[in-house]
């Protein structure tokens, strides 16, 4: 697949590493204060950037990906926060993950998880086709995991065919695009076996994906490095 990729708006923060579309607007969070922040889905303003409707903090650590779901956001604490800021209470720790739900409105922590196996997280997503789960990157293993969020047991593992995985979009058709940072590709699998069906390429030109959700008929990405939020043209069509 070869869309149209183009620079869409300048995140709020200075490190977004995570972001999701609902219809209330997109939510990004920011790796280095673990703020969550909603925009405007709307063309930017002055500097590039667009209204913040909404901003709340978080107990996050050196959050890595962000999903909406069940009425709550999910988050990916990827280890502590000491190398950004001052270290918290709440901080995950080092080594680990751990995977947040959120009150969308205050910041508080309704739920914690620990990411099955050792290692961080770079992503997740929760299933909007099968609801009751949410993917997550296990980065440790090279592999994405469906987890049951009634219970937090393992429903499915799949295999990776690349290094990094961040940011995923789950699809109607047994699917799930995901950013391989590294690499630089976009790539859609089956959610099956993890083959690969599909692969977007980000040339050089274009910023660094990192987290991934679906606005629309497009996908989204944001990267870590610059800021940008970019918009991928079309692939839903």
């Amino acid at each position: 697949m070869t869309p149209v990729i183009s620079n869409y708006m300048k995140a709020p923060f200075t490190v977004p590493n995570g972001l999701h579309a609902t219809d209330k607007g997109l939510w990004i969070v920011d790796q280095l204060t673990d703020r969550l922040a909603l925009v405007a889905l709307e063309e930017p303003h002055e500097y590039g950037v667009s209204r913040i409707l909404h901003e709340i903090p978080t107990e996050s650590s050196t959050t890595s990906g962000v999903s909406y779901g069940e009425g709550a956001l999910w988050l990916g604490a990827n280890g502590p926060g000491d190398r950004w800021r001052y270290t918290r209470k709440t901080d995950a720790l080092s080594g680990t993950g751990e995977i947040l739900k959120v009150n969308p409105q205050t910041g508080e922590t309704l739920a914690r998880y620990p990411l099955p196996g050792d290692g961080g997280t770079h992503g997740l997503a929760y299933d909007h086709v099968e609801s009751g789960a949410i993917w997550l990157s296990t980065l440790h293993d090279k592999t994405l995991t469906e987890v049951h969020t009634s219970d937090w047991s393992i429903k499915k593992v799949i295999p990776l065919p690349y290094d990094g995985g961040h940011g995923m979009v789950r699809t109607d058709d047994d699917a799930i695009w995901m950013v391989f940072k590294q690499s630089r590709i976009i790539a859609k699998l089956a959610i099956r076996d993890g083959a690969v069906l599909d692969e977007i390429q980000i040339g050089p030109e274009h910023p660094e994906p990192h987290g991934l959700t679906r606005a629309g008929t497009d996908l989204l990405y944001c990267d870590a490095m610059t800021a940008w939020i970019v918009r991928i043209k079309g692939v839903f069509e």
